[in-house]
């Protein structure tokens, strides 16, 4: 509200409410570390689980840091810019997710403690992007080279990613199955698309029956019992179009005045949907996999055909389908020629558990496979599905980009003096948030220490002696297990080089963006408005009367 002549102007409608200054950077700032906070416990390979429980009562046990975000019912604005950091960690790299958001949070605490030396916001947001440049450039040189062929290398990538996951028992065995399905689905420039990779849970038996099928497997049953169980050298139609009379695409009548005219309707539908069959049988093909609704009678006619069928397969199937055994998918049934269908050694429906699936097996060259996930719970199978998920993601990056660095605190702690030595040759202000963005890096070896229940203070002195001196190891992390500061290159605590410069850049930029914020406008939920900004109400932003 503003005064003009002694008359007051509205300007916000009712109820609405208005923050500025100081009071909005620390409300922003307190938000968005209580949500770092949250997730702070779940880093490192002895991090705690987090259980979540929906209004529905569906419970979710992870220590998935992107996983727990999303589930959590974050309504401050502030803080929702701290789940996006752990969304864009998870679509760039898949792992890092808990590092980026503790990070952040390590960031805009530091700042805190600028602010209150009166540093302005923009100040300390340009030492804060010199900072990430300069950070991104040290893990450069930090970096080693890794190709595919190193598959032992590779393989303590996913170890690396799925530790703490549950899913230590068999890691090994899962490390394997991982780099074996990336080494599948990589293509001729290198890249790789872990969507080629289906990923399949089912419950029942143990973590280490996961298997891996050199094909596909679709969620679906033989659509007739008569239909062959098993088809060995089978050719595949794969169809995007259904296998039943269709209705027209206008409002149509057919007038029918004697029992012959309806008869030779029916002998002429019934004529029609044979063709169907005979169209499919005219290719050779003996496996039809159809995206839409199959005809009771061309189920019959298949039957007897002997050729095995499924309908109503996904879209995102059928191309899986198409990539593992080279078949084509046609759009129309007229259309189908002999150079569409796809060959696999083997197709046969078996059950697991108590659920039937078809399994497409013994491609020549399989551009798509799958992942089988076992487990004795449902809970157990979601966390070793986000588990596989991060490991698949990082070995298709390590692959991309060829290059890694150690975990284990060792970067951060090689960063933190790094930095520390260039905030010196900046000067001026922004070498102070130069100096307490390097501080902010120490917070992951800190957290590693402290979730292992080990003393931070004596951890983080004993590595800062092994990265500095003559004999300065700059691969030097904590051994979470035994406490000591060891050569995470040796250890193979191996992480792609994306992983850090992604959650540096993601941590500085969402820190950024929450300092510059000097003002917050919130409009009522109860005003009849749009609902205006939530998390704003008491206890949030306060119900005072701010003058414009």
């Amino acid at each position: 509200m503003a005064q003009q002549q002694g008359q007051p102007v509205i300007i916000l409608r009712e109820g609405s409410t208005r923050t500025r200054g100081r009071d909005a950077q620390g409300m922003n700032l307190m938000a968005a570390r209580a949500v770092a906070e949250a997730v702070r416990t779940t880093l490192g390979p002895k991090g705690m689980d987090k259980m979540l429980v929906d209004s529905l009562g569906d419970v979710v046990i992870t220590n998935d840091g992107v996983t727990i975000l999303k589930e959590m019912d974050i309504e401050h604005p502030a803080a929702k810019m701290i789940v996006e950091i752990a969304k864009t960690q998870d679509d760039e790299v898949g792992d890092g997710t808990t590092t980026a958001v503790v990070l952040a949070g390590e960031l805009l605490k530091k700042s805190e403690g600028l602010l209150d030396q009166d540093v302005h916001p923009t100040v300390i947001a340009h030492g804060y992007r010199q900072a990430a440049t300069k950070a991104r450039e040290i893990l450069e040189s930090l970096s080693f080279p890794v190709t595919l062929k190193d598959e032992g290398l590779v393989k303590k990538f996913t170890i690396t990613a799925m530790t703490g996951k549950g899913a230590e028992a068999v890691g090994e065995k899962l490390a394997d199955l991982c780099v074996k399905s990336v080494k599948a689905v990589v293509d001729e420039s290198g890249n790789v698309d872990v969507d080629d990779i289906m990923v399949v849970k089912k419950v029942g038996g143990t973590i280490g029956d996961s298997e891996l099928i050199e094909g596909i497997v679709i969620d679906k049953e033989r659509i007739h019992p008569n239909m062959p169980k098993t088809v060995k050298n089978a050719k595949i139609a794969l169809l995007d179009c259904p296998m039943e009379i269709e209705k027209t695409e206008i409002d149509a009548k057919i007038e029918i005045t004697s029992p012959d005219q309806l008869q030779s309707f029916l002998d002429q539908e019934e004529k029609m949907l044979k063709d169907m069959v005979e169209k499919v049988k005219k290719i050779g093909a003996n496996v039809v996999f159809c995206q839409k609704g199959v005809d009771d009678l061309v189920q019959h006619y298949l039957a007897k055909s002997g050729i095995l069928a499924a309908r109503r397969v996904k879209e995102s199937d059928l191309k899986k389908i198409a990539k593992a055994t080279g078949a084509r998918v046609s759009t129309s049934i007229d259309e189908l020629a002999k150079e569409d269908i796809g060959v696999s050694g083997l197709v046969e429906e078996r059950k697991i558990g108590d659920e039937a699936m078809i399994f497409i097996e013994k491609c020549k060259d399989p551009k798509a496979v799958s992942l089988i996930l076992r487990g004795g719970t449902e809970h157990v199978v979601d966390e070793l599905e986000r588990a596989v998920h991060d490991a698949l993601r990082v070995v298709g990056v390590v692959v991309e980009d060829k290059k890694y660095v150690v975990g284990g605190g060792a970067c951060e702690i090689e960063l933190a003096l790094r930095l520390k030595e260039y905030a010196s040759t900046v000067g001026g202000r922004e070498q102070l948030a130069i100096e307490a963005f390097a501080e902010a890096m120490e917070v992951i070896p800190r957290t590693l220490s402290e979730n292992a229940g080990l003393d931070p203070i004596d951890a983080l002195v004993s590595l800062r002696s092994k990265h500095e001196g003559k004999n300065a190891m700059k691969t030097a992390g904590i051994n979470v297990f035994t406490g000591e500061s060891v050569d995470m290159k040796k250890e193979g605590v191996v992480e792609p080089l994306r992983v850090k410069t992604q959650a540096i850049s993601g941590a500085s930029e969402a820190a950024i963006m929450i300092l510059r914020i000097d003002d917050v406008i919130a409009a009522s939920k109860l005003s009849g408005g749009r609902g205006g900004a939530p998390g704003m109400g008491p206890g949030g932003m306060g119900e005072m009367d701010f003058g414009m």
